[in-house]
């Protein structure tokens, strides 16, 4: 009971620990966020401190050059924009009035006279509700009930303080987070070891290789993409404030600058930067080009940018896919406001870290990464769980372009069929869908047995088995499926291939095996006996049906096909024979191409007897 409890209790473990991370990420963002912040400077200045540090430069000058450098820059950037905003907010009242009149000039008569029509039954409504409250309306004396109005006594020195004290509140704040920034980032510069080391102590030693390898990707995934996101985002504002420039639209510089440093918001970011220069451009100009000159140019930057320039830089840097960031967008605007949205795509990129090297949170990386596509065995197997014959045959002529069908039987086909098998033995699949999996996969067979392999023009001629020689030994092959359909399917790929290769071929089930027949074979100890078996029971049928046939053939060759299996590294070749008993076969394969191959080398002069191959 207590080992059902502990199982359980691990299959929820990851959940819990996600909920505690979400809780404690949320109450604690205070003093979160601006770690996270200086975390995310550190990662990008890091790159620069080390390469100083390469020329001998020592750590506290290196951290303070770069430092005062970087903070100069944001802190210059920032003063520019603020004055030139402050210019720009100075001329909005006649901006908002040549707006109105340029709207004005967009209402067309008819829009105007309906306009009219519904202001003037506003006012003729407005009129005779207060008519009917009038006195004289009413026919009587009664006087209209008064709202009685609560006084409220104000101490103007009370109210100026606290007017003062919320505005050095909302002055003091930002200055206090920005410094406790500078400090994280420096303290982070300055001690990168040691930060490193108590990460790796919290871990365990246990866990030093996994938790080194996941920090040095992070920091590695983190640094790039902040250095080409600032690339980027440089280009786009000068692009942006170029042509904003050619246009004619006022204070081009302030809008590109704007444009660069905006879209580190994502989504948000981008609109904003195209509406202020877009109202100013409505503002100044005498037609409506400029603006629809502005629209096209953002939308050509815009659609570069986000469908060519940026999924080819981040997405094999960030490994995240484009709808997770868009979901883990609004996840951290939700959970820590703006500066989450900010900070999404780094913090991300931590979790899918995580997911990559923790097993316990390896589904992190499966709904987040990039790399989760499904094998073609996989999707080739949930196409027909889906009863869609279509693209499940699609799915497997896409995979053979080009390739030999043995690529085909061994690597999709095979491994389609064990999963079947997997699910129909556990009880996980109907009757209806299995007979479904097993008629789709005979047509396919079938379909697939005039298929031409495309060489390319300029490719070497070369033949896929050893060539027959005048002495090579001439034999016939006999095919025996050990049980149900899917060794009966396995074994018909096989006999499929062998007639290819020009082999005499013979197709039988194993209750067909009689006898009669094995006597009849006996005779002819050139003969070679195919055993195909599917997992998950397809050692124990493999070995009766061997034993049975090296029974009444002691002489003849006989090849076990235990598919989609791998060997015991462990076992030498002679003990996974012995496994057999003492009907033990000549050879074990595990997949086709093995078994062409063995065949091939047996058409070579004889040489050899019992072996596995591997």
């Amino acid at each position: 009971m207590s080992a059902a409890r502990t199982s359980e209790f691990s299959k929820i473990e990851p959940l819990l620990l996600l909920s505690v991370t979400v809780l404690i990420l949320y109450f604690a963002r205070d003093l979160l966020v601006p770690l996270t912040f200086a975390l995310t400077l550190a990662f990008l200045l890091a790159p620069a401190v080390a390469r100083l540090e390469t020329r001998r430069v020592p750590r506290v000058l290196a951290v303070a050059l770069v430092g005062i450098l970087a903070f100069s820059c944001i802190g210059g950037v920032g003063y520019v924009v603020a004055r030139q905003l402050l210019n720009v907010a100075r001329s909005l009242p006649d901006y908002r009035l040549k707006i109105q009149q340029k709207m004005s000039t967009v209402h067309s008569s008819t829009e105007q006279s309906f306009e009219k029509a519904i202001v003037a039954f506003e006012d003729i409504g407005d009129d005779f509700i207060t008519s009917a409250f009038t006195p004289a309306a009413a026919g009587n004396n009664q006087q209209m009930p008064t709202q009685i109005q609560p006084v409220r006594v104000i101490d103007p020195d009370r109210s100026q303080l606290q007017a003062t004290a919320e505005l050095l509140m909302r002055v003091l704040r930002p200055i206090g987070t920005i410094g406790v920034v500078i400090v994280f980032t420096i303290y982070l510069l300055m001690k990168r070891e040691d930060l490193r080391h108590r990460i790796l102590l919290l871990a365990g030693m246990g866990r030093i290789s996994l938790m080194t390898q996941a920090l040095q990707e992070a920091a590695s995934r983190i640094s790039q993409y902040l250095f080409f996101q600032a690339a980027v985002n440089a280009s786009y504002g000068i692009l942006f404030g170029s042509g904003l420039y050619l246009i004619g639209v006022p204070d081009a510089t302030l809008w590109g600058v704007l444009a660069g440093i905006l879209r580190v918001v994502p989504y948000v970011g981008t609109a904003t930067s195209l509406a202020l220069p877009l109202i100013v451009s409505i503002a100044v100009s005498t037609s409506w080009l400029p603006p629809i000159l502005i629209l096209a140019l953002f939308l050509a930057l815009e659609l570069s940018a986000t469908n060519f320039v940026e999924p080819w830089l981040y997405s094999s840097r960030t490994g995240i896919s484009s709808l997770a960031l868009l979901a883990m967008a609004i996840f951290w605007a939700l959970l820590w406001g703006w500066p989450g949205l900010i900070l999404s795509t780094p913090l991300t990129v931590c979790i899918v870290v995580i997911g990559r090297h923790v097993p316990q949170m390896s589904f992190l990386h499966t709904l987040l990464g990039t790399d989760a596509e499904l094998s073609t065995e996989a999707h080739f197997y949930e196409r027909l769980l889906a009863m869609d014959q279509r693209e499940a045959h699609a799915i497997a002529n896409q995979f053979l372009e080009g390739k030999p069908l043995v690529e085909l039987y061994d690597a999709v086909l095979i491994p389609a069929l064990s999963l079947v098998e997997q699910d129909r033995h556990q009880g996980n699949l109907d009757d209806v869908r299995c007979n479904f999996f097993f008629l789709s996969i005979g047509e396919l067979v079938s379909e697939l047995t005039d298929y031409k392999q495309k060489v390319p023009a300029n490719a070497i001629a070369t033949t896929p088995y050893p060539s027959r020689s005048v002495k090579s030994e001439e034999f016939a092959i006999v095919c025996i499926s050990a049980s149900d359909q899917a060794d009966e399917l396995t074994a018909q790929m096989l006999v499929q291939l062998m007639e290819r290769s020009n082999h005499q071929t013979l197709l039988l089930s194993a209750n067909s095996v009689s006898t009669e027949i094995l006597d009849s074979l006996a005779e002819e100890s050139n003969t070679v006996i195919f055993i195909s078996a599917l997992p998950p029971f397809a050692f124990s049928q493999a070995r009766a049906i061997c034993q049975r046939v090296r029974a009444h053939l002691p002489n003849n060759r006989i090849v076990i096909g235990l598919w989609n299996t791998t060997n015991d590294p462990d076992q030498s070749p002679e003990q996974t024979l012995e496994r057999f008993g003492s009907g033990k076969p000549n050879v074990v394969v595990n997949t086709l191409a093995q078994a062409l191959q063995q065949v091939a080398q047996w058409h070579q002069p004889y040489s050899g007897f019992y072996s596995v191959r591997r």
